[in-house]
């Protein structure tokens, strides 16, 4: 996979042009061996080529909008462009108006001179971390598409094309979303990096909601390098290589039992080999229980936060168009009319009690350490049935979404090499400790190869 970095000082230095590397990433979408046709949901080829020419043209005249002028990048299905629809992977919203205007985010990846290639496919509104989608098919896993005939290995969700499109070098980086995991559960899936920042530093305004409360827009990217630059730029900010933290000394703790109730036997060996590489670097690893943790299920009742304020957002269109949902989806979402607004403002007040409890809990500890999910990707048949799809969705989503209920920053890091089920590794900072948690993950990325 190509990087950010790599390739900016390839397109400076003249070796590569943008307008070359457009038409290489728009032929490994066309390539009917590949996942192309599943992973996007339209792709912006004129557009893009006249993107690359241009830009090709003002880095002749040394007017390029800046040092990642030319990148390719791909945006998950719910983000507003100006001029198309936002369907955010659904057919209920296949007749909305166009947008007026670009998302912020994605105004400020125009701006400095990327690149959009296309939509990409996503779980229908966002609602499930598995990244299936019944309506315009479910991308696969890079690492298994065809399991043993039974249909290929999920994405993971709901960013499941942007993904992909990493891993497979239709894009070099995508812009997903991550309400409960939604980028960094599908990085884990698919050999990529991931990262979910706290959700103020990144606006969200053009981004089709899910739960607002917990939205959050992130990179997926194929290092962590490219993931905080672009980061950087859709928070506003000075894109630059994170300047990896010193190792020794380092305090990560693993939130146990929790994070490691369920993992599968690849996983635990891959997260047993890295924090034992970790430990021998210096850092020191401790297993804690963490007991406010304890109180996670009140915030899963009655469907949670999300539930109820996904239905605040669907209930007109779930009473004219419900029959066009994803059953799955629709039934998640309409979960949230079981709430009151007693009962959504108890869950707020809960929400924040436990971060301030767990920021408490924390204190002293540089980084909290877990996998990012606790099993690789299941075969897509393993989830026909109501309950697995069900059970298997929660035990995916559930070391994730820790992350976005106590409204903080982490990163998905992948552990293994081409061709090796796919593990992912979790760092986990302080709210608005972005900075510092790239430059701990840096390190950690350098020490594990």
């Amino acid at each position: 996979m190509r990087t950010l970095p790599a390739t900016a000082a390839q397109i400076d230095a003249g070796t590569l042009s943008s307008a070359a590397l457009v038409e290489e990433c728009l032929a490994r979408i066309a390539d009917p061996e590949g996942e192309g046709a599943r992973a996007f949901r339209a792709v912006h080829a004129a557009a893009a080529r006249a993107m690359a020419e241009a830009i090709d043209r003002l880095r002749r005249a040394g007017r390029a909008p800046g040092p990642f002028a030319g990148i390719p990048v791909s945006l998950k299905d719910l983000f507003d462009i100006a001029g198309e629809p936002t369907p955010a992977g659904s057919r209920v919203l296949a007749g909305a108006p166009p947008a007026a205007r670009n998302a912020p985010v994605v105004a400020r990846l125009i701006a400095a001179g990327m690149i959009p290639i296309g939509r990409t496919n996503m779980t229908e509104f966002a609602f499930s971390g598995l990244g299936i989608n019944p309506h315009f098919g479910t991308p696969r896993s890079p690492w298994d598409r065809e399991a043993d005939g039974r249909g290929g290995r999920i994405p993971g969700g709901s960013s499941s094309g942007a993904a992909v499109s990493v891993a497979e070098g239709m894009a070099l980086a995508a812009l997903g979303t991550d309400t409960g995991g939604s980028c960094r559960i599908p990085a884990a899936f698919c050999g990529v990096a991931g990262f979910k920042p706290t959700a103020r530093r990144v606006p969200i305004t053009g981004v089709l909601p899910l739960a607002p409360s917990l939205d959050s827009v992130g990179p997926l990217a194929p290092d962590l390098a490219s993931a905080a630059i672009v980061d950087a730029i859709i928070a506003g900010e000075e894109p630059c290589l994170p300047v990896p933290a010193s190792l020794g000394g380092l305090r990560l703790a693993i939130p146990a039992p929790f994070a490691l109730e369920g993992m599968d036997e690849t996983v635990a060996a891959a997260f047993a080999a890295a924090s034992a590489r970790l430990s021998a670097a210096g850092v020191r690893i401790e297993e804690r229980p963490f007991a406010p943790l304890a109180r996670l299920p009140r915030l899963s009742e009655l469907g949670g936060i999300a539930a109820a304020e996904a239905y605040a957002w669907h209930r007109g269109l779930l009473a004219e168009r419900g029959a066009n949902y994803d059953p799955r989806v629709r039934r998640r979402i309409e979960q949230g009319a079981r709430q009151g607004a007693a009962d959504y403002i108890a869950l707020l007040e809960e929400r924040a009690r436990l971060i301030g409890d767990m920021n408490a809990a924390s204190a002293g500890i540089d980084a909290l350490l877990m996998p990012t999910v606790v099993i690789v990707p299941p075969r897509l048949a393993e989830l026909e049935e109501e309950a697995e799809y069900n059970r298997i969705n929660l035990l995916v989503l559930r070391n994730t979404m820790l992350v976005n209920l106590l409204d903080r920053c982490a990163v998905s890091l992948p552990l293994s090499r081409a061709g090796e089920p796919p593990v992912g590794l979790m760092l986990v900072g302080e709210t608005m400790g972005d900075a510092r948690l790239f430059a701990i993950a840096s390190a950690v990325e350098a020490a594990l190869g």
